[in-house]
C-alpha cells in the first residue's frame, strides 16, 4: 500500500499504528546485518504508536501521517536519542532541541522509529566513511549503497519504513537512492528549514525525502516544507500539494537533454536504459529536444571546493570544550584541540577539512575559492539557460552502477567523480529527483529530474510518469 492508503487505514481503525510500528521494528531487527540503522527508539516509538491509536479512538482528528512509521537521517538532531552525525566527536551527544522537521513530523503524527547510518558529517558518497561501520547494500551486500544519506535508502528499501528522510549536500539523496532502486528528492535549497541539520556546507545542504514510490516521496515533502523563522534561507514560499499533479503524465510538456552529459564516462547500460525511456516518453506525448551546459565538467571542481571551505568553517566549532569528546590527558588549550580534532574526527573528514583549509588560506583565495564561485554563477546561468526553452532537464544520476565496497578507500577522487550529474543541483540551489528505470541483475538503472526553482509540483508529475513507464514496483 502507499501512504496515503496507509493514513487512511489508521485514521479508520482498518489497521493501527501499534501494528505498523512493530511491522517496522521487526524488519529493523531482521535486516540489521545491513548497519542501516545507528539507534532505534524502540519503547518510545511503540509508546507513541499507542497513545496515537488511543486518540483515534477517542475520536480525535489525526496528523497527515498518522501512526507512519519513518527514520530520520542521523545528522538531523532530535531530543530522542543521540544524534551522532557517525563521528567519534558526538558520539555521546544529546541535542535539547529538535530540528523543525521534526517538529512537523511529529505534529503529523509521524513516528521515528530510528536515526540512520551515514557518512560521517555526511562527507561521503557510499556511507563506507561512518565511524560505527559500512552500511550494506540490500539489493547487493558486496556494492555500495551510496552516501552520504545510505542508511535512510536502506531502510526504505527492505521497507523497514515507508519513508525517511536524508540530506543532499552534492547527490547524498539522489546518489543513494539510485544505488538502492528507490526514489529520492532534493527540494530547492529553501525550500525545507536546515534549523537542526548540523551544517556540513550551509549554501549547498537541504533536507529532502526518500520512498519506495513518487507519490509517497512528494506526501512527505508536504509535510515538511515551509518557512521557517529559525532558519533564514529558508524560503517565503506558498507550499502547493505536491501530489496534486501526479496522475496528470507528460503530455506536451519539453524535457532538455544536456548533450554533455551522456558522452565519455557514462556507463553503456544507463545511456541504454535512459535512451529507452526518452523514447516511451515521447511516444507519450514529452518533447525531447537536446540542451547543452558546457560548464557541467567543471561542477565537480567548483562543488569540491565550496563545499570543502564551508566544512572547514562549519567544523571549527568541535574543538572539545562544549558538546563534543574531550580527550583525557591534555595540558594545555592547545593540545586540547590538537587531540580533539585528531581523535574524534575520520580521515575522511579531516582531508575535507584540509582541502577547505588550503582553498582559504591566504595567498589561495582567489586562485580557487573565489574562481570556484565563477563557475557555480556560470553553472545556475547554463540552467536558466536550458529553461527557457524546456520544463525539465534530464540526466543520468550516476555514471555507472554501484561500485564494489572498497573501491573509494585509496581513490577519493573516483568517488567525487561520481557526483559529476549531481552537484550542480546543488551549487544552483534547484530542486532534483532521482527515479529508478530498470533492474540489472539486483540493481538498478536511474535517471535524474531536475527542475527550475520551486517547481517540485511539475518535477513529481514527471517523475511520477517515468515510475509508471518504467513498469518498477516495490513488492
Amino acid at each position: 500500500m502507499n501512504l496515503k492508503q496507509l493514513v487512511t487505514q489508521i485514521k479508520s481503525g482498518e489497521t493501527s499504528s501499534e501494528n505498523l510500528v512493530q511491522t517496522s521494528l521487526d524488519t529493523i531487527k531482521k535486516t540489521e546485518n545491513l548497519n542501516a540503522y545507528l539507534s532505534v527508539n524502540d519503547e518510545i516509538a511503540l509508546e507513541k504508536a499507542r497513545a496515537i491509536d488511543k486518540r483515534r479512538s477517542e475520536g480525535e482528528e489525526l496528523g497527515t501521517l498518522a501512526g507512519i512509521p519513518l527514520a530520520v537521517k542521523d545528522n538531523i538532531v532530535s531530543r530522542e536519542g543521540k544524534t551522532t552525525c557517525a563521528s567519534r566527536m558526538l558520539e555521546n551527544f544529546n541535542s535539547i532541541y529538535n530540528a523543525t522537521v521534526v517538529e512537523k513530523l511529529n505534529g503529523a503524527d509521524a513516528v521515528v522509529v530510528g536515526k540512520t547510518n551515514l557518512d560521517e558529517f555526511a562527507m561521503g558518497s557510499s556511507t563506507e566513511f561512518s565511524a560505527f561501520g559500512t552500511t550494506l547494500n540490500p539489493l547487493d551486500n558486496s556494492v555500495i549503497p551510496g552516501g552520504s544519506s545510505g542508511g535512510s535508502a536502506v531502510a526504505v528499501a527492505t521497507g523497514s519504513v515507508p519513508i525517511a528522510l536524508g540530506s543532499d549536500t552534492g547527490g547524498s539523496i539522489r546518489q543513494p537512492a539510485a544505488c538502492c532502486g528507490v526514489v529520492g528528492m532534493k527540494p530547492t535549497y529553501g525550500r525545507v528549514s536546515r534549523y537542526g541539520l548540523v551544517a556540513f556546507a550551509s549554501s549547498l545542504d537541504q533536507i529532502g525525502p526518500f520512498a519506495r514510490t513518487v507519490e509517497d516521496a512528494a506526501y512527505l515533502l508536504n509535510v515538511v516544507s515551509g518557512e521557517d523563522a529559525h532558519d533564514q534561507t529558508s524560503a517565503p514560499q506558498p507550499v502547493p500539494d505536491f501530489t496534486a499533479s501526479i496522475s496528470k503524465g507528460v503530455q506536451g510538456m519539453t524535457f532538455g537533454v544536456p548533450k554533455e552529459c551522456f558522452g565519455e564516462g557514462l556507463a553503456p547500460c544507463m545511456k541504454a536504459s535512459i535512451d529507452k525511456m526518452i523514447t516511451k516518453l515521447e511516444k507519450e506525448g514529452a518533447v525531447i529536444k537536446e540542451v547543452s551546459m558546457p560548464h557541467v565538467d567543471y561542477g565537480v571542481s567548483a562543488y569540491y571546493i565550496i563545499a570543502t571551505a564551508e566544512a572547514s568553517s562549519n567544523l571549527s566549532r568541535y574543538d572539545g570544550v562544549r558538546y563534543t569528546i574531550r580527550p583525557e590527558s591534555v595540558t594545555d588549550i592547545t593540545s586540547l584541540y590538537f587531540k580533539t580534532r585528531a581523535e574524534g574526527f575520520g580521515k575522511e573528514v579531516k582531508r575535507r577539512i584540509m582541502l577547505g583549509t588550503y582553498v582559504l588560506s591566504a595567498g589561495f583565495y582567489d586562485a580557487y575559492y573565489m574562481q570556484a564561485q565563477k563557475v557555480r554563477r556560470k553553472i545556475t546561468e547554463d540552467y536558466n539557460t536550458a529553461f527557457k526553452g524546456c520544463d525539465i532537464v534530464l540526466t543520468p544520476t550516476m555514471p555507472e552502477l554501484p561500485e564494489k565496497l572498497g573501491e573509494f578507500e585509496n581513490d577519493p577522487l573516483k568517488a567525487y567523480l561520481g557526483d559529476i550529474y549531481t552537484v550542480g543541483v546543488n551549487l544552483a540551489g534547484l530542486p532534483g529527483i532521482s527515479v529508478p528505470l530498470e533492474q540489472i541483475g539486483s540493481l538498478y538503472t536511474s535517471l535524474q529530474l531536475i527542475g527550475p526553482a520551486f517547481s517540485e509540483e511539475t518535477l513529481f508529475q514527471a517523475a511520477a510518469a517515468v515510475e509508471q513507464l518504467s513498469g518498477i514496483t516495490h513488492t
